[in-house]
């Protein structure tokens, strides 16, 4: 609808709430006992000097050996001592800023500060129709434009492959797609390495420039840069060289499953993807001392009865969130997961899994929880429901972080002496007026009407009542968040293939 177009092409800021901010801080949940932390990390070091990392010839291994680490040509290995380690950690970068479009989406990431949002690479969806299909480009469009109104998603990464496109056209477009529907952070990646320099290209004409680019990043990247266990893959590594080269921020993520491609013992899991992030830590830093980088653990499972990957169990949650604290007290900023739910469809099971996911990681203080709204069978499907669905379990668990607040005013003495003693009820008292608003969370989709109520309106499950919002939000909300004259620029320079009239209403 044309009502619903911003001025200057740009999305309107919306308010967000108080209650249960982007930022809060966790670390209230502590999975590992405080003596097991220096323990698991003395034993990933002592990996990196025993077993070593697989790194096959490449400028890679160069840089390690010229870093001074012994190099097995034969078996392909490199052995990465304490020293250099411990130098690596006291370079790395001890907080990353990933920018939004406006200062009012900036992830300020470090320490046990919280941020919840999307993942990426979906190759299937649940469509609004109920039909499941194979992902297009238009659909990183479409499910942006439906998280830039969901408040308690605080970043974007793009959810899902475009099954549409040939490779060489992915990088760009997928970037563009996301940047055209949002002014929140996007986070994507890179198929081929000479594509990162016109991503770099495209987004310093949307930040202002070069140097308005390196000071607020309003792209960056995730890079799965191992093939666990203990092996750099070639060609992601490649990537990774020019994500680096380019200044830009990035997720090094290291996906192991225990019992398939990490011991079956949970600390065993730890301490692989530890001696893994530790590797690129000091390759990072060796690269480019202090560069924007997020230790990357997505630490999952696979069910040990039939070697299916298992992302919303309860050793995923423990593990996810064991990586938080282990990151804190490496004092490096993590990105890691929750949310992966091995349900087909937006449904209890779904609704079970990512609550415990959810709030395992975020307690424990992981800073960039990405998979957290949208995804299903095991990261295989997302679903345009189950975004607004993951909305609102976000900002439950976001309220929890805030915690109570204990003052003299909320303790609330005299309310307490007020009401005992004759002088009106709780619900009317001018305390529950002047609090209803800060102290509590309405979520937009939970339901929390009487049966008499909620039958009346339609007795909806809350699967219709998701889909009924996401319909009415793709049908009337088309953010511009792309000016007109820089999106004429980029459309110039770069094969921008999703066409104008998809980012408009139908006449």
């Amino acid at each position: 609808m044309a009502g619903n177009r911003r001025g200057r092409g740009r999305a309107a800021e919306r308010p967000h709430s108080n209650v249960a901010p982007a930022g809060l801080s966790g670390g209230t949940y502590r999975p590992l006992r405080e003596g097991d932390v220096p323990r698991i990390v003395a034993a990933a070091v002592e990996v990196l000097e025993r077993t070593g990392i697989e790194v096959a010839p490449s400028p890679c291994r160069e840089v390690f050996r010229a870093a001074g680490c012994r190099i097995d040509d034969d078996a392909n290995r490199v052995y990465i001592g304490q020293k250099l380690i411990e130098s690596g950690l006291q370079t790395a970068a001890r907080e990353v800023l990933l920018a939004g479009r406006s200062p009012a989406h900036d992830l300020k990431l470090g320490g046990q500060r919280v941020y919840m949002g999307t993942g990426g690479q979906a190759v299937k969806i649940l469509d609004l129709d109920g039909e499941v299909r194979e992902t297009r480009l238009s659909d990183n469009y479409d499910i942006g434009r439906l998280c830039d109104t969901l408040e308690h998603i605080h970043f974007y990464m793009r959810p899902v492959v475009p099954r549409d496109l040939p490779n060489e056209q992915i990088d760009l477009n997928q970037f563009y797609a996301c940047l055209a529907a949002t002014e929140k952070h996007v986070m994507a990646n890179a198929y081929l390495p000479e594509k990162v320099a016109e991503q770099r290209a495209m987004a310093e004409i949307l930040a202002g420039g070069a140097e308005a680019l390196d000071r607020r990043p309003i792209i960056s990247y995730s890079n799965c840069w191992t093939v666990s266990p203990l092996r750099y893959a070639t060609e992601t590594v490649e990537i990774l060289d020019q994500i680096v080269a380019q200044g830009l921020p990035v997720a090094i993520s290291s996906a192991p499953q225990a019992g398939a491609t990490s011991p079956a013992a949970l600390a065993g899991t730890l301490v692989q993807i530890i001696a893994e992030q530790l590797s690129g830590i000091v390759y990072v830093n060796l690269l480019s001392p202090g560069h924007p980088l997020l230790m990357g653990c997505v630490p999952a499972q696979a069910d040990l009865r039939s070697g299916a990957f298992v992302g919303g169990s309860s050793e995923f949650a423990l593990l996810n969130a064991a990586c938080a604290q282990i990151a804190q007290y490496l004092d490096v900023p993590i990105y890691n997961s929750s949310g992966i739910s091995d349900a087909k469809v937006p449904d209890a099971q779904a609704g079970a899994e990512k609550g415990i996911t959810g709030l395992a990681a975020a307690l424990a203080g992981s800073n960039y929880i990405h998979h957290s709204a949208g995804f299903l069978e095991s990261l295989l499907t997302v679903a345009y429901e189950q975004f607004v669905i993951d909305n609102d379990v976000n900002g439950e668990i976001m309220r929890m972080l805030k915690g109570i607040e204990v003052t003299e005013e909320s303790l609330s003495i005299p309310v307490i002496d007020e009401v005992c003693k004759g002088v009106g009820h709780f619900l009317g008292h001018p305390q529950t007026l002047a609090l209803m608003n800060s102290e509590y969370l309405y979520p937009s989709l939970l339901d929390r009407d009487n049966r008499d109520d909620w039958e009346m309106k339609g007795a909806r499950d809350i699967r219709e009542a998701a889909r009924e919002q996401a319909r009415k939000v793709l049908a009337e909300h088309w953010p511009q968040a792309i000016p007109a004259d820089l999106d004429a620029e980029i459309r110039r320079r770069f094969e921008i293939v999703l066409p104008e009239r998809a980012m408009r209403p139908a006449a």
